[in-house]
């Protein structure tokens, strides 16, 4: 058991291709790719087990109050990671960010002050808007008014949909922001900034930040939980 965690640890943290895997753990690389694939799936059940794994889905305030009774504040955020070009032309448009210049794959992530990610949609295509992405996802219908949600210019328009929502004052067009709205602005970013700490301790793995390159459709959202569950296993472990 010891030999297969550290087997597919090694796997999230180097990401290596399966000629290098076989070659390192002295095996064909067909089971290699079998291996991976099945241990990714028992860790991700164990660290359900141990209550780190984020949410996907919420379906109403109470479950929100029972996963996370002690949070005060959510901060949305996006994250992406680049995958190959894709060959059909319209995968192509469809994948490409014009914030990353390059083919990704897009997730938006739920973070509190500690850096924990306790929410998580699904992978999607780089082309889609944040705030469209979040929508989406039905991430904050079911977040309590009490809870403060904190989110940058990505998500602008949200906060007239919901009273507990915080973003950072919007230059008006042709226009200055004054000196405390700017000064308001340095303050905001400076207390949401956790969530950029909280992306850096996930992408430690490689195998949720560098360049996609598994055939299984939708794995990468998979390699994504994982690594969100193991970053917050860590936390709690610190």
């Amino acid at each position: 058991m010891e030999f297969k965690l550290f087997f597919i640890l090694f796997y999230f943290k180097c990401y290596p291709t399966f000629d290098v895997l076989s070659w390192l753990f002295d095996m064909e690389r067909g089971r290699a790719n079998r291996w991976v694939h099945r241990l990714q799936g028992i860790l991700e059940t164990a660290l359900g087990q141990k209550m780190v794994l984020p949410e996907r889905k919420l379906e109403s305030i109470e479950q929100f109050l029972e996963r996370f009774p002690a949070v005060r504040e959510v901060i949305f955020d996006g994250t992406e990671r680049p995958v190959q070009r894709p060959k059909d032309a319209e995968q192509q448009k469809e994948h490409y960010s014009g914030k990353k210049k390059r083919h990704t794959r897009k997730h938006i992530t739920g973070s509190t002050r500690s850096k924990r990610v306790i929410l998580l949609s699904e992978a999607r295509a780089g082309k889609i808007h944040d705030k469209r992405q979040l929508d989406e996802a039905d991430l904050v219908s079911n977040i309590p008014d009490v809870v403060r949600i904190e989110g940058d210019l990505g998500f602008q328009g949200l906060q007239n949909e919901f009273v507990n929502i915080h973003l950072p004052h919007k230059k008006p067009r042709g226009k200055e922001l004054s000196e405390i709205q700017k000064q308001e602005n340095k303050e905001f970013s400076s207390q949401r900034v956790v969530c950029e700490h909280a992306h850096a301790g996930i992408k430690r793995y490689n195998a949720a930040s560098a360049i996609y390159r598994n055939r299984v459709p939708d794995f990468d959202d998979r390699l994504m939980l994982t690594a969100v569950g193991l970053w917050n296993f860590y936390l709690d472990a610190a």
